[in-house]
């Protein structure tokens, strides 16, 4: 009965046109689109990190980076080269992955568009039929305000009396006019914005849910489970200063299971055709990149659109954030909702003093005539150049000195004391010795802090001081405010 219904009400409405589908004609001739939805998310990803990496090996924009480039070569507990044979490896297996996908996947045609919106014309037609009874549940008439309405807005009256308009006239074969059902103007033309506009962002949206999704749940369970973070997930952390193009450096089973494995999910559910997955994978692929860039560059619009952006997810990669800020790679939700985001307020005075043992230990590989580092120009970054170090402490001394400086009370005690448990696991990567090390080179920051005060309380009058000026790469150079940029909360 309520088929023979819904039938009889499709009958009253306008008729679909007929169409006739056609292959879609490559984006890139004469590349089918399958065979450029695997090439373009590598090619974007090349093509962005080598724009990141000329920008650091020829020192521009010092102002604005993260950490200086002597952090880069000394902090770091992997080489340049495996982290690229990493990546292609990485790249490989998502192209292999991206061939069986796209063999599942029906070619795209054109030719039904008409019919397409069509149908969403009907659909919104058939959405007018509950108008009357809504009205009626609210104790209004219907006809009656119909009838009124009639003889001024008489689409408004159609409207209401449930997708009614007998006075729609069509064109027949013949040259004449005969009444017979039509789509109004207005139908069509919200049918069509539907159809180009509306569905495509929503399967998007959806889209990116779903890696959002997939993405914390399986990165926050390989830092809460030992086996699964040391097995896996630390090669990535090898990375305490990340780079551009390590943004895929990972082992590559967790480089299947979170990235490739995850976007291709996310394809399916939303329901995307090639060629929105051709833009899905390279924009996922760009933003991984961007958020791994190493700086906060005030004109780069992926760092104003979320506050998942480079300083967010850099937090994340030092000792005393690792186990923080777990979201990845578009919005940081699932770290709001489940109180995984660093509550350890501003940032800068850790980055300032890494920055300065790392140029510390840089200036002595320059003495020693070793592995000469470029540093950034200070003048140009707002940092104060580096002033003596007191002598080197000992690998004993390091070994007995306390392996973090004491943590902000409450939350944020427990999610550094949390993070440094995760790099001692790492023992493979000698995870005692990465904190003994930050260890030592705290005590000596701290030394060099002491000794240049003077010279720092000047600078910081003027706003060019080393803290400050560092505070305004990775905070207010992006959005204005302060702890913006690394995802902080300023009041615990």
């Amino acid at each position: 009965m309520a088929n023979s219904t819904l039938s009889n009400t499709y009958a009253s409405f306008p008729p679909l046109p007929e169409y006739q589908v056609h292959l879609l004609p490559p984006l890139i001739p004469p590349i089918p689109d399958k065979i450029l939805t695997l090439l373009l998310p590598i090619a974007a990803y090349w093509a962005l990190s080598m724009l990141f990496h000329w920008i650091d090996i020829n020192d521009y924009f010092p102002q604005y980076r993260l950490h200086t480039p002597a952090e880069v070569a000394n902090r770091n507990k992997v080489s340049r080269w495996e982290v690229v044979r990493d990546v292609l490896i990485q790249q490989v297996v998502q192209t292999v992955v991206g061939t069986l996908l796209g063999m599942t996947e029906p070619d795209d045609v054109f030719g039904r568009e008409e019919y397409d919106v069509a149908m969403w014309a009907r659909r919104l037609r058939l959405a007018q039929r509950a108008i009357p009874g809504l009205l009626a549940f609210l104790g209004v008439d219907a006809g009656s305000l119909a009838k009124t309405l009639a003889p001024r807005y008489p689409v408004l009256a159609g409207v209401i009396m449930g997708g009614e308009y007998p006075l729609l006239m069509s064109i027949a074969g013949d040259g004449r006019g005969v009444l017979s059902p039509s789509f109004m103007a207005w139908e069509t033309f919200f049918a069509g914005i539907i159809y180009r506009y509306i569905i495509p962002i929503l399967q998007f949206a959806i889209g990116i849910v779903v890696v959002d999704t997939w993405q914390y749940f399986l990165h926050r369970a390989m830092h809460m489970n030992k086996w699964l973070y040391t097995t896996f997930h630390s090669r990535h952390h090898r990375l305490y200063v990340p780079y551009a193009y390590g943004a895929l450096y990972n082992h590559p089973f967790e480089g299947f299971l979170l990235d490739t494995l995850g976007a291709s999910i996310a394809y399916k559910i939303a329901g995307m055709n090639t060629r929105q997955g051709m833009w899905f994978f390279t924009g996922s692929t760009i933003k991984t990149v961007d958020d791994h860039c190493g700086y906060a560059l005030p004109w780069d619009p992926l760092q104003h659109l979320t506050s998942n952006n480079a300083g967010y997810h850099d937090v994340h990669h030092q000792s005393w954030g690792i186990k923080t800020n777990f979201s990845q790679p578009f919005f940081t939700f699932w770290d709001r909702l489940l109180g995984t985001v660093w509550t350890g307020g501003d940032v800068s005075a850790r980055y300032e003093k890494a920055r300065l043992a790392a140029q510390k230990k840089a200036d002595e590989h320059n003495a020693s005539g070793l592995n000469a580092i470029t540093r950034s120009d200070p003048e140009t970054s707002n940092t104060h150049p580096p002033q003596p170090y007191d002598p080197d402490l000992t690998t004993d001394t390091q070994r007995s000195l306390p392996l973090l400086p004491v943590p902000p009370p409450g939350k944020a005690d427990l999610q550094a004391a949390a993070s440094r448990q995760q790099i001692l696991d790492d023992q493979h990567n000698g995870g005692r010795d990465v904190l003994a090390q930050e260890a030592a080179e705290e005590k000596e920051a701290r030394n060099l802090l002491r000794k240049s005060a003077r010279l720092r309380t000047a600078r910081s009058l003027s706003q060019t001081d080393g803290l400050m000026g560092l505070r305004t790469r990775v905070t207010g150079s992006i959005h204005g405010r302060a702890g913006a940029i690394l995802g902080v909360e300023s009041n615990l």
